[in-house]
């Protein structure tokens, strides 16, 4: 098998996580991945319910000129995943959702604090919030850049839209968009109890670089 149908079927497969882990609501939110160094990506198509969704129907999308192959139409999310592999060569992975409490950091336009240490270890710290900005071409892509480059959070908040997360794959991304949600879920229900216990960023610095060259096989 190509390295081209590999690819085509892992990012056909790891969308069904998206409903799975209830980041998303009937057919919003996407992934996209590509191969390292390619000059197209494979993204969900437009309107397609993910539990009918297969490898043949991705659209395959040039990153430079967005010229689509495909049966179907591509996602309005297109002109974003492509800015972000153009700017960002190192991201081999885009997953973009509307999961319910990190949208809610988003909707009042707020980073999600890092008041716990399983945060630190992935993120490094808050994942911060992006402006506003309208859907359709390369102006949230653009701001995803401008937030995430040179950031350690694989994970921003869209201002009044979602979450976008990134990865050197497809399933790194993905990994990033789900623990987004569970500690945008735990900080919201400690804000809900009192006034959550910082940590200090020592022990941040300290727990991201372990968790980073120490931790897992």
């Amino acid at each position: 098998m190509s390295d081209a149908s590999e690819l085509r079927r892992e990012v056909c497969a790891l969308h069904a996580y998206l409903p799975a882990h209830r980041l998303v609501a009937w057919t919003s939110g996407n992934l996209s991945g590509r191969a390292p160094g390619a000059k197209t990506m494979l993204i969900k198509p437009s309107g397609v319910m993910f539990e009918d969704l297969t490898p043949e129907s991705l659209c395959e999308v040039d990153i430079e000129t967005l010229e689509a192959r495909g049966p179907y139409k591509v996602s309005s999310d297109t002109a974003t995943h492509a800015y972000i592999y153009r700017h960002m060569p190192e991201v081999g992975g885009v997953v973009h959702t509307h999961s319910p409490y990190a949208t809610a950091f988003a909707a009042v336009g707020r980073e999600i604090p890092c008041f716990l240490t399983a945060m630190a270890d992935e993120f490094g710290g808050p994942i911060p919030c992006g402006g506003f900005a309208l859907i359709g071409g390369e102006e949230i892509g653009r701001e995803v850049v401008r937030v995430l480059r040179g950031h350690r959070s694989p994970a921003v908040v869209m201002q009044n839209h979602g979450v976008f997360a990134l990865g050197p794959t497809p399933r790194a991304a993905l990994k990033a968009a789900v623990m987004c949600e569970d500690v945008a879920r735990t900080s919201f229900l400690a804000l809900q109890l009192g006034t959550p216990v910082p940590l200090a960023q020592e022990a941040i610095d300290k727990l991201h670089e372990r968790y980073t060259t120490v931790y897992g096989q």
